[in-house]
């Protein structure tokens, strides 16, 4: 199922509108992140030989989703920094300081999305601009719509799996430790990767 030609036999024929799937169209509305039920993470390259994953438990947004007309859709996320988790407390530590996302001073990360596109089947691209330590970037998030259900508590899901790359450097993370051996202790280019289960709100709400 695909969420997110004019067409005339004469030059005077009138334009028909394309056919809308009612499964779609039905799921159209307002949808709000459930944080239970995703995952908004993140892959580094550590000491030029593994990687290192994380993920913020922390953060909330709404999707805004068309249905009938993709290119209306729209994302709205943000992410609570001191969140972050690598299951190692110290490098938790030392990604909230000055070193890395300062936390302190800048608490979140957000995502504000300003287009939306089908790529075709099941396959979306939403750009938008992502902010971190007040630098703002556009970003593009290749998405995969996994459908839509009504779970055991009659709420209206839809679920969405994505990714990007990024270069933390765009947005000012830059601390580094050269190698003996060659090469730097943490990566440039970071894979940042989304598992988004959405409720949909009720009508009126």
């Amino acid at each position: 199922m695909a969420l997110f030609n004019r067409k005339s036999s004469a030059p005077t024929a009138v334009a028909e509108a394309p056919a809308v799937d009612p499964a779609l169209a039905a799921l159209t509305g307002t949808y709000t992140l459930d944080p239970a039920h995703s995952s908004i993470g993140f892959t580094v390259r550590h000491a030029m030989v593994t990687n290192v994953r994380g993920s913020f438990a922390e953060h909330e947004g709404t999707l805004v989703l068309d249905g009938t007309d993709p290119a209306n859709s729209s994302a709205s996320i943000d992410v609570k920094i001191a969140s972050v988790d690598t299951g190692i407390a110290d490098r938790d530590g030392h990604l909230v300081s000055g070193d890395f996302f300062d936390a302190e001073t800048f608490p979140l990360m957000t995502f504000r999305s300003t287009k939306a596109e089908q790529l075709g089947g099941e396959a979306y691209r939403i750009t938008g601009d992502l902010t971190i330590k007040d630098v703002t970037r556009p970003l593009s998030i290749d998405l995969e719509f996994n459908g839509s259900a009504t779970d055991v508590y009659g709420n209206e899901r839809v679920g969405f799996e994505g990714s990007a790359d990024i270069l933390r450097s765009d947005w000012g993370l830059t601390w580094n430790a050269a190698l003996e051996t060659g090469g730097v202790m943490v990566s440039d280019k970071v894979k940042l990767t989304f598992d988004i289960s959405a409720i949909k709100a009720a009508p009126g709400a």
